[in-house]
């Protein structure tokens, strides 16, 4: 193609020497900005693989001269930030759950630091709002199975309810009673139920519900229905349902029975953030307030100088 290659008169530049139906390809030259800045990006590229991770390799990649990486950069944002909290974190470590309402600085720190961590564990099942929907409690109101003071918070969160891999778990079983009473029975029952919250009216199957529920239902309900702590049985005479306060609902309830389960956080959430999150579960506006605490106990100074080994 070389013996094609001509001037081109009206640009005084020489062309490449190919032609296509008569159309001929200018041999311009690129602007030197541009090139200066093509062999700057080369340069550049060559640099940032010299100095910062760049190749890949098996388990990893290049570390790079300056031995520079995002992680790193975050983990040392991570301890800095570690550091500048550890006064609150070691004093939330420190003071007993019972008494953190009683310190209002660690209390608030307490709640905002619980406010973060439940928007990453918790809202998945209670909802953002922690109003929580079917199955799910509202943590809002104050209807509590367990207790809705800071330690009954913070024992729930910490080693959940009905985990069977832990011991120490909040733990409750209804029977399921499609087994033990008929249909008519169950129907009875629940209008019963039913009656106790104002959502009907006493009627000869309530009356026939009452006696059952005497008989079956009172044990862990209390023979007025407002439920047990100790059992985890909830209280059925008020407004608030669970599962749904609707005659089906309550049913399928009585006749199946329901198992819902919450995690454990011991062993996903260190100490001081489950103590923060039970802060926060208790300033939502149903929180209990704390049972007094018992007397401290003061040694007698002429027992315990008496007890001194010489």
């Amino acid at each position: 193609m070389a013996e094609n290659k001509r001037i081109d008169a009206p640009t005084g530049t020489q062309t490449v020497g190919h032609e296509w139906d008569g159309i001929e390809e200018l041999d311009t030259p690129m602007p030197r900005w541009w090139v200066f800045t093509f062999w700057a990006c080369i340069l550049w590229g060559i640099g940032y693989i010299v100095l910062f991770p760049a190749i890949p390799l098996l388990n990893g990649s290049t570390p790079g001269l300056w031995n520079w990486s995002s992680r790193g950069e975050l983990e040392q944002q991570m301890k800095a930030e570690t550091l500048r909290r550890a006064p609150i974190t070691n004093a939330l470590a420190a003071i007993p759950v019972e008494q953190l309402a009683g310190n209002e600085k660690l209390y608030q720190a307490a709640i905002e630091g619980g406010r973060a961590a439940f928007k990453v564990h918790c809202v998945q099942c209670h909802g953002s709002g922690a109003a929580g929907s079917q199955g799910y409690p509202n943590l809002n109101d104050d209807d509590w199975l367990w207790g809705g003071d800071l330690p009954a918070i913070h024992y729930t969160l910490t080693h959940g309810i009905r985990q069977p891999d832990h011991e120490e778990t909040r733990f409750s079983q209804m029977p399921a009673f499609g087994g033990v009473l008929s249909g008519g029975e169950i129907d009875a029952v629940a209008t019963y139920v039913q009656t106790l919250s104002g959502k009907a009216k006493p009627s000869a199957q309530s009356a026939a519900g009452a006696t059952l529920f005497a008989n079956n239902c009172s044990s862990c309900h209390g023979t007025d229905g407002k439920g047990m702590r100790e059992f985890g049985a909830p209280n059925l005479t008020d407004g608030i349902w669970l599962y749904g306060g609707d005659i089906a609902s309550i049913k399928t309830t009585v006749a199946k029975a329901r198992y819902g389960v919450m995690p454990r956080w011991n062993n996903r959430l260190d100490p001081v953030t489950i103590k923060m999150l039970a802060a926060y579960v208790h300033s939502l506006g149903g929180g209990e307030a704390n049972a007094a605490p018992a007397p401290a106990v003061v040694p007698d100074p002429e027992k315990v100088a008496a007890n001194v080994q010489p």
